[in-house]
């Protein structure tokens, strides 16, 4: 899985979480919740449906290390390759 196909998946995940925002307009370290306003029941939905798309679990200990798209991005990818 490329990091281009990670980005979508994370872009299309805020999508069903958060159907008004863009996502495409998120910067790299922007923080999610805040830019695309979702509370942390949306963020930790966002969370648990990429692990179960990507086999990456985020462990709660790790939720500050992923709060950007950047940041998301560099942990998912770190796991994967």
């Amino acid at each position: 899985m490329t990091r281009d196909q990670l980005r979508e998946i994370i872009f299309r995940i805020l999508k069903e979480i958060a159907p008004e925002c863009d996502p495409r307009e998120l910067t790299p370290d922007e923080n999610i919740r805040e830019a695309l306003d979702i509370d942390s029941y949306g963020f930790l939905q966002m969370l648990i449906s990429i692990g179960e798309e990507t086999g990456v679990e985020i462990p709660e200990a790790d939720y500050s290390r992923v709060f950007t798209l950047g940041g998301l991005l560099d942990y998912l990818s770190f796991r994967l390759f």
